[in-house]
């Protein structure tokens, strides 16, 4: 009742409409009052989602801010951008900005637009809302700025495939939404943040593919919510931690190429959602832990090139998820489980180089998916089986290496490598049937016969014992690149359908039996860079399609009998690096076309019938190391542009007719190690100049006309171990500077004029082998040295004068000698000159002291080029000095010292992170420093021309005052002495290790004795002497005694090498034969 009266009541209404409008007025007050004090409320809550703290990131700060990053990029970069204009960033369309509806930029994604500059000059503190930050593939370059650690609500960060550098920043631990990291393919170095290991949120983090350090961090357990872990590719050290195992969500781990050392761990098997498995390309140890085998999800398991041991499980057919299986690189032994073959997913299984035994298992049958089988350098045996042909979709089948003996049926392959095994026979039609094949590697095996081959494009069967001619089905093989057939029995003609190979790349089917003409359409495809047909019986003249063949990079077609006009034949090749046309029957000029060759490193043409001078043009040819064309009918003068020749090692013009004086711009040949000038016309002196050529160490001037005296500059040839100025016209004396030559192994000055007494500082030639001085005028004692005392009586015969002394048939010397009389006469005469020189020193000497300081730049080059400082790099890119090496070591501090060979010690040189070089330093020893340098010298020239993979590779040398040293390829476990006295490393350096070595090292000997030309002899093939790398690859080193084999000339009968590596029949026989070098090998 009294409510209802109330609301009757008219002055209640009243009241209540008065009381709303004060209320209302009061709201109005309050509100103005905060828009006017507080205007940066209305912005920020009209922003729904973000809290109203946050200032600034609107669409115009933005755009300034990117405006100014733009400006500091590229041209290029700029033109990319080229949509950033205006003042704001949301309502323009700006490339890779991405906004929210209100016009605040939450995304920025630049990524693969092929941008250059550095990220520091953007500001990130003027874009606080980023959601996502994507600036992958592009070219920045630098540190990662530490401002990104203020992009507080980052859920993506994405920087993959740059070039940016230094540390990562720790102040990435402040993105505490984060969900997304990559940061691969990049510079990055030094240890990884532990502060990016407490980001909880993280799902995915990907570090792979940079310069790393330090170990796997403890701590990375706290990310507990971590899919994907990359660190790949970096050089992280250490053990993997046992604590990886507790990041239980982990479904993709990948460790692989690193240093990390220690063993699997066998928590591992915690981590049951894992699904791929990379710990290739480290130094992890021990087995393979059985229980691995209970991962049941593990789609990908790769363990290859580690130090693993043991067998690989049996269980391991458990792996039913299994795509690839990759153990291949590793110790691994016993036999292959038969339960691979349970592995019906599988379509990679790799488990070459290791230790395995036994047969193929036939259950390897059973993997249909298939197509990669590789089993190839272990010690398998038995016949391939013939359960393989069902592996229909098999691609790539590699066995090679083994002892393997037989062929499966095998079908719908594309490549198949069975070289260096026990097969034997025919080669079976059946591979006919693969018609999918575009690989076939038999090499190195005993096969005989062909099969029907088609749709190959490399077809490799050398080095087997194939005889009978070459089938014509191969003319068939249309789409074929490289062909190669050398070192068979292959006999007749080459079938006409060859022609029809319009693709080959690679054509080589020297050293067989083979005879009729070449194919005249080899290079008609203009594709042929490779042709080598050397050592057959081949005639008539080149193939017309040679002639225009610019893509030629390399021709050896030496040891036939085929003719031409080499001016005619013969077009512009400017690709061309190798040519060798040695012992046919070509005629013809030397034509300016040859000069256009510019990359041609060895020009042999030697015994043919070429005439004619030798053009000028010949001079371009700068890169030239070897010019051989001796055995022709060449005539005129040598021209004087062989001065620009500056990289030739071997100039070999012997027996041919050329006249004339021999021009003294020879002596700017600075790197010429052989000259052979021998069985010419040539007259007048032996030029002066000839003695700046310091490298020399075999020079032949004999059977010429040449006259005059001994220049003394020979003196100065101290490399020279082989000097031959016989039958010319020389007169004078001996020069006492001959004695300098205290390694020369060969001298001949049979055949002169020579005159007087024989030098007494012959006695300092200690190295002297062989000598031969007869049919001269000389008189007086022989030298008492071991080459005169073992010599036959014809090398001193037929002297006009009186000789006496040592030899067998000449008469004792008695009383006092000629030698001794002529001595005190000396004697008298120096005293003389010594009297006068005093004298008139001190008059000349301050004016001598001043012209010596005022010497022309020119010519204080000329005295270092005579001196023989030289620095010379081959097949190196990189920048290397004199001055980098010395830095490097420290001085050849003894901290970096690795090894001693035979006449220096080795350290290693750390240039950077990715060059480590091995330098070999000549020992400073003063007594026989000279027999040193002429043995670095000799390890240069040899491996100079070598390139082969178990060969030490030489990077080049230098000859200094100070210091003298080669450069070469570092390998990382040093000696295969060392190995074998370091009983863990013996015991990893198992027999199949073992025996990969010795083939290794058989073949690098099959290579200098039958591949060289001609073959070099190691002559030290010792332990010390082989070198072994990471993956036990053996590697010849230790060139110091080798020696050029030349079938033409006599033996040598210097005792050289390791005692107890020399073969018996050369302390015997005194002969140095190939057989000894075998003999030190086995």
């Amino acid at each position: 009742m009294v409510l209802s009266s109330l609301e009757d009541d008219p002055r209640s209404h009243k009241t209540a409409f008065l009381q709303k409008l004060f209320d209302f007025g009061l709201g109005v007050l309050i509100v103005g009052m905060v828009l006017t004090f507080f205007p940066g409320f209305a912005s920020a809550a009209a922003t729904p989602g973000f809290p109203p703290e946050a200032e600034g990131g609107n669409a115009g700060e933005a755009a300034e801010t990117l405006l100014k990053w733009k400006s500091a990029l590229d041209d290029q970069s700029r033109s990319l951008l080229s949509s950033w204009q205006g003042g704001d960033a949301c309502s323009r369309n700006w490339t890779g900005v991405t906004c929210d509806s209100p016009g605040v930029v939450t995304g920025l994604n630049l990524s693969s637009m092929g941008l250059r500059g550095m990220l520091g000059a953007l500001n990130f503190t003027a874009l606080p809302h980023l959601l996502n930050l994507d600036l992958s593939n592009n070219s920045f370059r630098g540190p990662i700025p530490s401002s990104i650690g203020n992009l507080s609500r980052l859920s993506t960060l994405n920087l993959s495939v740059n070039s940016l550098s230094q540390s990562i920043p720790s102040t990435l631990g402040r993105l505490t939404s984060l969900r997304l990291l990559y940061l691969r393919y990049n510079l990055l170095s030094g240890r990884i943040p532990k502060e990016i290991l407490t980001l909880n949120s993280l799902l995915e983090l990907t570090l792979s593919f940079n310069n790393l350090t330090g170990a796997i961090p403890t701590s990375i357990r706290l990310l507990g919510n971590l899919t994907l872990l990359g660190l790949m590719d970096n050089d992280l050290s250490g053990s993997i931690p046992p604590e990886i195992c507790a990041m239980n969500s982990l479904s993709l781990l990948y460790l692989g190429a690193n240093k990390l050392t220690g063993s699997i761990p066998p928590c591992i098997v915690n981590m049951t959602k894992l699904t791929e498995l990379s710990l290739w390309g480290n130094y992890l140890s021990g087995s393979i832990p059985t229980c691995i085998v209970n991962m049941t999800n593990l789609t990908l398991l790769s363990l290859q090139e580690n130090h693993l041991s043991g067998s690989i499980p049996q269980e391991v057919g458990k792996l039913r998820c299994l795509i690839a299986l990759t153990l291949y690189g590793n110790n691994l032994n016993g036999f292959i489980p038969t339960s691979v073959g349970n592995l019906s997913n599988l379509v990679e299984l790799s488990l070459a180089s290791n230790d395995l035994s036994g047969p193929i298992p036939q259950e390897v049958g059973d993997l249909r998916a298939l197509t990669l089988l590789a089993l190839s350098n272990n010690s398998l045996n038995g016949s391939i089986p013939p359960s393989v042909g069902n592996l229909v979709n098999l691609t790539i089948l590699l066995l090679h290496f083994n002892k393997l003996s037989g062929f499966g049926t095998l079908r719908h392959l594309k490549e198949l490598r069975l070289s260096q095994n026990s097969l034997n026979g025919s080669t079976p039609r059946s591979i006919g049937k693969l018609i999918n094949l575009s690989v076939l590697s038999l090499h190195y095996n005993h096969l005989s016969g062909f099969g029907t081959l088609r749709h190959l494009k490399e077809l490799r069967l050398s080095e087997n014992s194939l005889n009978g001619s070459i089938p014509r089905s191969i003319g068939k093989l249309v789409n074929l690149s490289v062909l190669s057939l050398h070192y068979n029995r292959l006999s007749g003609f080459i079938p006409d359908e060859m022609n029809n190979l319009r693709t080959l790349r690679h054509f080589s089917i020297g050293d067989n039996n083979l005879t009729g003409r070449l194919p005249d359409k080899i290079c008609l495809g203009g594709l042929l860079e490779n042709f080598t047909a050397p050592n057959n019986h081949f005639d008539g003249p080149l193939p017309k399609s040679l002639k225009n063949c610019s893509s030629l990079l390399r021709i050896r077609l030496d040891g036939n009998r085929l003719t031409g006009n080499l001016t005619e034949d013969f077009g512009a090749y400017p690709n061309l690096k190798y040519i060798d046309l040695s012992h046919n029957k070509f005629y013809g000029g030397l034509s300016s076309k040859w000069g256009c060759s510019h990359n041609l490193t060895s020009l042999r043409i030697s015994s043919n019938n070429i005439s004619g001078g030798m053009h000028p043009m010949i001079g371009n040819m700068t890169q030239l190391r070897v010019l051989d064309l001796s055995s022709n009918y060449i005539t005129s003068r040598l021209p004087r542009e062989l001065r620009g020749l500056t990289s030739l090692l071997e100039l070999d013009l012997g027996d041919n007719k050329i006249s004339g004086n021999i021009p003294p711009e020879i002596g700017h040949l600075s790197t010429l190690q052989k000259l052979n000038l021998g069985s010419n016309k040539f007259g007048g002196s032996i030029p002066s100049q000839l003695g700046w050529c310091r490298s020399l160490w075999i020079l032949n001037l004999s059977n010429n006309e040449i006259r005059a005296s001994i220049p003394s500059e020979i003196g100065n040839l101290q490399f020279l171990s082989d000097l031959d100025l016989s039958h010319n016209f020389l007169a004078g004396k001996i020069p006492q500077s001959i004695g300098k030559l205290t390694i020369l192994e060969v001298l001949n000055l049979s055949q002169n004029s020579l005159s007087g007494v024989i030098p007494q500082s012959f006695d300092n030639m200690l190295g002297l082998v062989s000598v031969n001085i007869s049919h001269n005028y000389l008189e007086g004692p022989i030298p008492n040295i071991k080459a005169f005392r073992y010599a036959p009586y014809s090398a001193v015969a037929g002297s006009k004068a009186e000789l006496c002394g040592v030899v067998a048939g000449l008469k004792k010397c008695s009383g006092r000698t000629y030698s001794e009389k002529g001595n005190k006469f000396m004697i008298l005469v120096i005293l003389l000159i010594v009297s006068f020189i005093l004298l008139t020193s001190l008059f000349v000497g301050a004016i001598l002291l001043a012209c010596q300081r005022h010497k022309s730049a020119e010519q204080d080059s000329l005295e270092a080029q005579v001196r023989g400082d030289a620095f010379a790099i081959w097949g190196y890119d990189g920048n290397m000095a004199y001055e980098n090496i010395v830095k490097a070591t420290e001085g050849f501090d003894s901290k970096y010292y690795v090894g001693e060979g035979a006449y220096g010690v080795v350290y290693k040189a750390k240039l950077s992170a990715n060059q480590v070089f091995a330098v070999k330093k000549i020992h400073a020893s003063q007594q026989d420093d000279i027999f040193r340098l002429m043995s670095l010298k000799r390890e240069a020239s040899a491996l100079a021309n070598i390139r082969h993979r178990n060969i030490v590779e030489l990077y080049g040398y230098c000859f200094h005052p100070r210091h003298s040293f080669l450069v070469y390829e570092f390998i990382e476990r040093g000696s295969l002495r060392r190995t074998l006295s370091d009983d863990e490393m013996a015991t990893e350096f198992d027999w199949a290790r073992r025996a990969r070595a010795i083939k290794g090292v058989a073949n690098a000997l099959s290579y200098m004795h039958h591949d060289c030309s001609p073959p070099w002899i190691h002559r030290d093939i010792t332990s010390n002497n082989v070198l072994l790398d990471g993956d036990y690859e053996a590697h010849v080193s230790d060139f110091g005694t080798a020696r050029l084999l030349r079938p033409d000339t006599s033996n040598w009968t210097s005792l050289v090498g390791t005692l107890g590596y020399i073969a018996p029949s050369v302390c015997e026989l005194a002969q140095l034969v190939i057989c000894a070098v075998i003999y030190q090998h086995l």
